[in-house]
């Protein structure tokens, strides 16, 4: 992990630019905690510039309850190099949108489950750096990104204790088995009103998990809608869990 830059914004948060072989990463520690202080592993769909405002804004949200949040690239996005099939089968699957037409479990399993499988050993490298640094310390949280990948993360890395999981995204049906085998505390956020989200999946997502402990919040509005106050009680649910 090499670090490219460096600023104190403007609430007194460190942000740091790095690099993990080709993958372009954040990570954000807050000004006064005790450190060193545990990590949340802020998720997001891809294209990191693009999304930095909405990543920054919970980064610094949860650095003021005095945690450290760090997020990576996703593979084919920003900068990385594309996947000619993932391109199809991203183009498959907004023409299955704007036809109003079911999007089937082929154009689902073509699309995420290369994602998760290619994603998923990055974010645990990603982890291993990012926890080697002298002002991090675990336990690890999960707030946000694609479900798919969170779900895989939460069965295969041990140091993750709690996960905030948004229901905004597909999810293969062949991985409502990898749901069944997560047993960290969860607390997931479902926007009412989504209009790319399946709901009635993402309700069954919900139940498929194995975790004893799990929440569903669910909100009127849309996929961006996601109202303020649940930032709060993400840091009060990572402050149940990572403590």
């Amino acid at each position: 992990m090499h670090f490219t830059s460096e600023q104190r914004l403007d609430d007194g948060v460190l942000e740091r630019e790095f690099i993990l072989g080709e993958i372009p990463g954040i990570l954000w520690t807050p000004e006064f905690a005790f450190t060193p202080a545990p990590l949340i592993l802020v998720g997001h769909p891809g294209g990191l510039h693009m999304m930095y405002p909405r990543l920054a804004a919970r980064a610094r949200h949860a650095a003021a309850a005095g945690y450290a949040a760090a997020t990576i690239e996703l593979p084919g996005s920003g900068d990385r190099p594309r996947s000619s099939a993932a391109e199809q089968a991203r183009a498959d699957l907004r023409r299955a949108l704007e036809a109003g037409e079911p999007v089937n479990d082929e154009i689902v399993d073509r699309l995420v489950l290369p994602l998760v499988d290619k994603a998923v050993p990055e974010w645990r490298a990603a982890l291993d750096g990012l926890l080697a640094l002298p002002d991090i310390r675990g336990a690890v949280g999960l707030s946000g990104g694609v479900i798919a990948i969170g779900i895989r993360l939460a069965v295969v890395e041990p140091r993750i204790s709690a996960a905030l999981l948004f229901a905004g995204s597909f999810v293969p049906r062949s991985m409502f088995d990898e749901a069944r085998q997560v047993t960290i505390p969860l607390q997931v956020l479902l926007q009412w009103d989504d209009e790319g989200n399946d709901r009635q999946q993402a309700l069954d997502l919900f139940d498929a998990f194995g975790s004893k402990e799990k929440t569903l919040h669910a909100n009127m509005g849309g996929h961006t809608g996601v109202p303020q106050f649940e930032g709060d009680d993400g840091n009060r649910f990572f402050a149940r869990h990572l403590t």
